[in-house]
C-alpha cells in the first residue's frame, strides 16, 4: 500500500481532513471552513494545510472522499433540468407514487402534500413497447414513434434523460436502444436506464431511483472531474482515488460519476463505518452512532460489531431502492437557526446557518442565533481555544443574537439558550429512539458513540435522558467520518429480481444467476486493481411468503444454497425474529438476487496507546462558568490531548481538544481506554 493516505468529509460547515502514515500509523489531521460554492476548493486548501504538516503531494497515493455534492442538491432542489420515458400508458406512475403518507408528524398534517415530482408531465414521454412478467416481448420497439417523443423532450431543453420501461429488468435490451436512439438525439445529455441502475421488480422504486441518479448525475460528474483536475494540479496523482458510497464502501470516480444515486448518504456512512471499527475493538459492544455536525445529525444502529442495513429508504420524501446503511437524519446541527415568532412562539431548526455566514459567533455576518452561540454563550465552548486557538468565537454577537429571542420571550439570554439547546436535545433523542426502542431494541444495552464536530457537546445530557449504557467519545471525534473513509473496502452491489416459488428452483437454478453476477462483480473489482485474494463475494437472497408486498433479504454462502430447505428454513427463524411470527408450511418465493463485491484494502490499525505517568492535574487548562440544569458553576476544563490512558475524572467537566469539545456532566465518570477512546458512565 502507499505511503500516505488521506480522506475528505465535507460537511455543510467544516471540512474534516485525516492524513494516515502507512509506514508509521501517524495521523495528522484538520478542518477548514466548507465553501459551498465549489467544495473542491476547500479540499485542495486543506490538502495543501496537511502537506505543510506532514509531507509531499506526491506521496499520497490513496484518496477517498466522502461527499455532499449530490445530496445537497437533492435536498435543494437544484439538480439538472431532467426528461423521463416510460412505456406507453404508464406515464401516471411517478406521480401516483406508493400512495402512502408518510409517519409522524405528517399523519396529522391536513394540509400535507407530496414533494413535487423531480420531473414534471410536460417532460414525460412515452414509448410505444411492452414486455410481460416473464420478459417476453408483446409489442417490439417502436423506434420511429421514440425518435418523434425524443424531439419533443429535446425543445424541453433536457440535460439528463432517465428511462424506465416495464419489467426491463427482465429484458434490457429496449431500454438499451433507447440509451443508444437518445445519445443520437440528444447529443450531449446523461442518460440513465433503470436496467443499469436498478435492474429490480417493482417499477415505482426503480422509476424514482433512476430519475434520482438522472437528476443529480451531471452534477457529480462535472464536481469529481473537476475535483480530479486540480487534485491532478496539486500533485496527487494516484489512480486510487475513490468516493466513499451510502452502503459503506468506496467506488472509482468514474463509477461515483456513473452511479450518482449511491452517493446520497456518502458522509454519513464514514461516521457508521468507523463505528463499526470501534464497537469491535470494544469487544463487540452496541452502539448507537452520533453524528451532529454543523446542519445535520446523522444516527445508525449498530449491534454486536454490525450495522443495520436497508434496501429502501427515502431522502426528503423521495424514494430510494439502492443498498445503505439504515442511517436516521435529522435537521440538527451546530449552525440550525433559533427564532422566535410574532406570537412568541420559540422554533428550532430545520435552517441552518451553514458556513456562509455561519453562526453569529464566528463573526462572518450572521445575525440569527444558532445551537453553537447557545453553546458558547452557556460556557460549553471555549471562545479562545476553537480549532485549537486557530479561530476565536465571539461571545458579545452570540448573545446579541440571543437577545433577539430571549426579549419577546422575557427569558434571561442564558435561560433562553438552555432551553433552545433543549428542544435540539429532544429532538436528536427522537431520531435515536426510532431507530431503537421503536424497533425493540433496549437502549440500556447500547452506548452513545458520540463525534462530529457537536456530537460530544450534547451527548452526555442525551445518554442520561434515554437511560443508556454509557457514551463513548472516540480520538478523533471531530473528523470521526474521515477516519472511516480510510478503513473502508471498496464495495459494489449488484442485483437481478427472478420472481420464483422455492418449491420450483433447483439449485442449479440459484447458482446459475449467482454466477452472472459475480462474473460482473469480479470484471469490475479487476477493471479497479483488485485481484486474487483482494476479492471477496457476499450473496444474498431476497424472499417472501407468497403474497406478502415485503421481502426479508437473507445473507447466504455457496453452500447454503446448494441445500434450498436449509435457506427455507433459514428464512422462517428470521422472520420470526423481525416480525414475531412464522409460517413454515406456507410457500416461500425467492423475489431477487443480490451480490456484493468487495474490494479489500490493506486494513488500517489504528495505533494502541500504553500509559505514560501523566497526571490529570497536568491536562487542567482552565476553570470557567458554566450552565448545567440551570445553575451555573465554576466548572474545570481539560487539553483532552494532555489526557493520558487509564486517567479518570469526574464531570462536572469540559475537555477540549482541536476538533471537538465534549461534555460531561456532574455524577458521570469518564476513563481514557487504550485506544485514547473516553467512555464515560453514570457513577
Amino acid at each position: 500500500m502507499p505511503r500516505y493516505r488521506v480522506a475528505v468529509d465535507t460537511g455543510g460547515t467544516f471540512s474534516d481532513f485525516v492524513y494516515l502514515n502507512g509506514d508509521t500509523g501517524a495521523v495528522t489531521i484538520t478542518k477548514v471552513p466548507s465553501t459551498p460554492d465549489d467544495p473542491s476548493r476547500a479540499i485542495l486548501q486543506g490538502i495543501e494545510a496537511l502537506v505543510g504538516q506532514a509531507g509531499s503531494a506526491v506521496d499520497i497515493s490513496y484518496f477517498c472522499h466522502g461527499t455532499t455534492v449530490g445530496t445537497n442538491a437533492l435536498l435543494e432542489g437544484k439538480g439538472v433540468r431532467t426528461g423521463l420515458l416510460v412505456t406507453e400508458g404508464f406515464s401516471g406512475v411517478y406521480e401516483v407514487a406508493e400512495q402512502a403518507r408518510p409517519y409522524g408528524a405528517a399523519i396529522f398534517d391536513v394540509m400535507y402534500d407530496k414533494p413535487a415530482p423531480l420531473v414534471p408531465p410536460s417532460r414525460t414521454g412515452e414509448v410505444r413497447e411492452r414486455v410481460d412478467s416473464r420478459g417476453r416481448v408483446l409489442v417490439p420497439l417502436d423506434e420511429a414513434a421514440l425518435r418523434e417523443t425524443l424531439c419533443g423532450l429535446r425543445a424541453q431543453k433536457i440535460d439528463a434523460l432517465a428511462v424506465c420501461l416495464l419489467f426491463s429488468f427482465l429484458h434490457p435490451a429496449h431500454e438499451a436502444r433507447v440509451g443508444e436512439i437518445a445519445h443520437e438525439e440528444l447529443p450531449g445529455c446523461d442518460v440513465s436506464l433503470s436496467s443499469e441502475i436498478l435492474p429490480q421488480i417493482r417499477e415505482y422504486y426503480r422509476l424514482s431511483t433512476t430519475v434520482i441518479n438522472a437528476y443529480l448525475q451531471p452534477i457529480l460528474s462535472r464536481y469529481i472531474a473537476n475535483l480530479d483536475r486540480r487534485l491532478a494540479g496539486a500533485g496527487v496523482t494516484t489512480r486510487q482515488k475513490y468516493v466513499m458510497q451510502s452502503n459503506g464502501g468506496m467506488s472509482t470516480f468514474a463509477e461515483a460519476a456513473h452511479k450518482a444515486v449511491t452517493t446520497v448518504l456518502s458522509g454519513p456512512a464514514g461516521g457508521v463505518t468507523a463505528g463499526v471499527a470501534t464497537s469491535r475493538q470494544l469487544q463487540g459492544a452496541n452502539v448507537i452512532t452520533f453524528d451532529m455536525g454543523g446542519t445535520s445529525c446523522d444516527v445508525a444502529l449498530i449491534k454486536d460489531g454490525e450495522p443495520v442495513f436497508s434496501s429502501r429508504s427515502k431522502i426528503e420524501g423521495r424514494d430510494l431502492a439502492v443498498p445503505m446503511m439504515d442511517i436516521n437524519t435529522v435537521s440538527a446541527g451546530g449552525g440550525t437557526i433559533a427564532t422566535a415568532d410574532r406570537f412568541g412562539v420559540l422554533e428550532v431548526g430545520p435552517r441552518s446557518a451553514g458556513a456562509v455566514p455561519g453562526p453569529a459567533c464566528y463573526g462572518r455576518g450572521g445575525e440569527t442565533a444558532t445551537i453553537t452561540d447557545c453553546n458558547l454563550v452557556l460556557g460549553y465552548l471555549s471562545a479562545d481555544n476553537f480549532l485549537g486557538g486557530r479561530m476565536a468565537l465571539d461571545r458579545a454577537k452570540a448573545e446579541a443574537a440571543l437577545a433577539t429571542i430571549a426579549k419577546p420571550l422575557s427569558l434571561d439570554i442564558a435561560v433562553a439558550a438552555e432551553g433552545i439547546v433543549r428542544i435540539i436535545d429532544v429532538k436528536m433523542e427522537e431520531a435515536i429512539k426510532a431507530i431503537s426502542t421503536m424497533r425493540g431494541h433496549d437502549l440500556r444495552d447500547f452506548y452513545l458513540l458520540a463525534f462530529g464536530g457537536a456530537g460530544p457537546l450534547h451527548a452526555a445530557r442525551m445518554v442520561r435522558d434515554l437511560g443508556m449504557a454509557g457514551m463513548i467519545v472516540p480520538l478523533y471525534p471531530g473528523v470521526f467520518s474521515a477516519i472511516g473513509l480510510i478503513t473502508s473496502d471498496v464495495k459494489h452491489d449488484y442485483i437481478r429480481s427472478r420472481l420464483t416459488p422455492v418449491a420450483e428452483l433447483k439449485s442449479d437454478d440459484i447458482e446459475a444467476v449467482f454466477a452472472q453476477l459475480e462474473t460482473q462483480a469480479r470484471e469490475d473489482l479487476r477493471r479497479d486493481g483488485f485481484v486474487g485474494s483482494e476479492i471477496r463475494i457476499e450473496r444474498a437472497l431476497d424472499m417472501r411468503y407468497a403474497g406478502q408486498g415485503y421481502e426479508i433479504t437473507l445473507s447466504c454462502t455457496a453452500n447454503e444454497t446448494r441445500t434450498l430447505a436449509d435457506v427455507r428454513k433459514k428464512f422462517d427463524i428470521e422472520h420470526k425474529s423481525q416480525f414475531g411470527h412464522s409460517a413454515p408450511d406456507e410457500p416461500v418465493e425467492v423475489v431477487s438476487y443480490r451480490v456484493r463485491g468487495i474490494g479489500r484494502v490493506p486494513p488500517v490499525a489504528l495505533p494502541k496507546f500504553a500509559p505514560q505517568g501523566g497526571k490529570l492535574a497536568e491536562a487542567l487548562r482552565d476553570t470557567r462558568p458554566v450552565r448545567f440544569d440551570g445553575k451555573t458553576i465554576s466548572c474545570p476544563v481539560y487539553q483532552r490531548e494532555k489526557l493520558d490512558v487509564g486517567l479518570m475524572l469526574h464531570g462536572p467537566a469540559i475537555l477540549d481538544q482541536f476538533d471537538c469539545t465534549t461534555v460531561i456532566c456532574a455524577g458521570q465518570t469518564a476513563r481514557v481506554d487504550e485506544w485514547k477512546n473516553l467512555i464515560v458512565t453514570e457513577e
